[in-house]
């Protein structure tokens, strides 16, 4: 009896030591774990502070060269090197504005079909179609653009613009000019087309997590589909829209080659927006390699530390707009 006793407690301490050499091996790889995280998430950190580092040195001579004009002129002349960066933000600008006009609106319209209105058996060949755009490279878009919808809004869109809009007082200006094709105008619809996928596939995603529950409840009490969409789909996904909206913001702001084929690529600012320009993505990619002396390359540079700046922005006011809503939603 004594030995199976011993023997019994031998087995206990062997199983216990097993236990604690099994939670020991799991402790261990939770800090490799924890520490593999954590060393990622340092990573971009350091990443984006190289980036802005980088960007701030480069950039440095142009700054001390020209100062605050820098952000005020919109001359740009390499032979004299002088330059200055409002004609590529002004384009930067209202390109991207003009892209979120056209695909906001449109995304969330087909994200509230495909969710609501669509019928099952033709929700997947349009959802894959939607999310195909987006894999179309940038350049397609571009060559597109030039030699297919460039002509066909110079010939049939525009003159029909300017015959409509040219006796209004305001709009006769925002559309005064010849049909050139090529413009604001146009590398503004390029991107609403290009950023329509990113608005509309989230915004479909987050639709589809809308609990039924909530709907069914609303649809019991005689809501029209309407109504629904209006006082339930969309206040509960709210926050999931404005991440999408943003998502797209900022594909906007940074598209580089579908722009660059369409938008005409002059310094210069007009009231018109069928008039040609250009924004700070398409800049750099049209003169960096022929920049020519420290001054031309740092004003080049100072447009991409520009670019990072009002992304920054953007990204910062979305999130400030979501903080705002969440503490509403909490109220």
């Amino acid at each position: 009896m004594a030995n199976l006793a011993i023997e019994a407690g031998h087995g206990r301490a062997g199983a216990k030591d097993a236990r604690t050499t099994r939670l020991e091996r799991f402790r261990s790889i939770d800090r490799l774990f924890a520490g593999l995280t954590r060393g990622s998430a340092l990573a971009v950190l350091v990443l984006m502070g190289g980036v802005i580092v980088a960007l701030v040195q480069g950039s440095a001579l142009a700054f001390k060269t020209f100062g605050f004009s820098f952000l005020t002129t919109q001359v740009w002349n390499p032979v004299d090197d002088r330059y200055g960066a409002l004609a590529a933000i002004y384009g930067t600008v209202m390109t991207s504005l003009i892209a979120m006009l056209i695909a906001v609106p449109v995304g969330l319209g087909i994200a509230i079909f495909l969710t609501e209105l669509c019928p099952h058996w033709l929700r997947r060949p349009i959802g894959i179609a939607i999310e195909l755009l987006a894999g179309i490279p940038s350049i397609i878009y571009g060559i597109w653009g030039l030699f297919v919808f460039a002509p066909f809004l110079q010939q049939h869109v525009q003159p029909g613009l300017i015959a409509l809009f040219g006796p209004i007082p305001v709009l006769g200006a925002i559309f005064a000019g010849p049909p050139y094709g090529i413009g604001i105008l146009t590398a503004g619809i390029i991107l609403g087309v290009m950023v329509l996928p990113f608005v509309s596939s989230v915004s479909r995603d987050v639709f589809e997590t809308v609990p039924p529950v909530l709907k069914e409840a609303a649809y019991g009490i005689g809501c029209t589909t309407r109504e629904v969409v209006s006082h339930v789909v969309i206040p509960h996904s709210r926050t999931g829209i404005i991440g999408g909206v943003m998502l797209g913001l900022g594909r906007a702001l940074g598209e580089t080659m579908a722009v660059t084929f369409v938008i005409g690529n002059a310094h210069r600012i007009s009231g018109s927006i069928l008039a040609p320009g250009t924004t700070i993505s398409a800049s750099i990619a049209n003169e960096f390699t022929e920049a020519v002396g420290d001054i031309y390359t740092s004003s080049l540079i100072a447009l991409g530390l520009i670019l990072f700046v009002i992304t920054f922005v953007v990204l910062a006011i979305a999130r400030l707009m979501l903080m705002r809503l969440n503490r509403r939603s909490g109220a």
